[in-house]
């Protein structure tokens, strides 16, 4: 049997999350004994610069007596993230396209993005009168 007949044969249930240039498979296999076992892979792209892409894959894999435990802290992690930082992803902003709400309302009002004032307008101040 081949490497990919043994991977299709031990693979039992799948779920797939696009989230962007991640993808995550959670995967539930089965050991040589029988007993299942979960494997969670991120998969990111990336483009390289002549235009190709290559793919980065990460793996945990979660067996039976971790997932009490493991369950609880990510549980514990992700309401903490929530309650501390809301449900916003602050990570936007550092993307390409990104605009905050009041960029887009002076953009939409064709508002000027800042004013400055001309130089001459200003006096000269000498800190020795102080």
């Amino acid at each position: 049997m081949s490497d990919n007949e043994m991977m299709d044969k031990e693979e039992i249930f799948s779920k797939v999350l696009r989230a962007g240039r991640r993808t995550y498979f959670f995967d539930v296999r089965a050991t040589k004994a029988g007993d299942y076992y979960l494997t969670i892979t991120e998969s990111k792209k990336f483009t390289n610069d002549d235009g190709s892409f290559h793919y980065k894959k990460h793996k945990i894999y979660l067996y039976k007596e971790d997932f009490v435990g493991f369950t609880e802290i990510l549980n514990e992690m992700t309401h903490f993230i929530v309650d501390e930082k809301g449900e916003e992803v602050i990570s936007e902003r550092h993307q390409k396209d990104f605009q905050k709400s009041y960029e887009k309302d002076r953009v939409e009002n064709d508002l000027p993005k800042e004013v400055t004032a001309p130089t001459e307008s200003f006096t000269d101040v000498s800190f020795d009168d102080i």
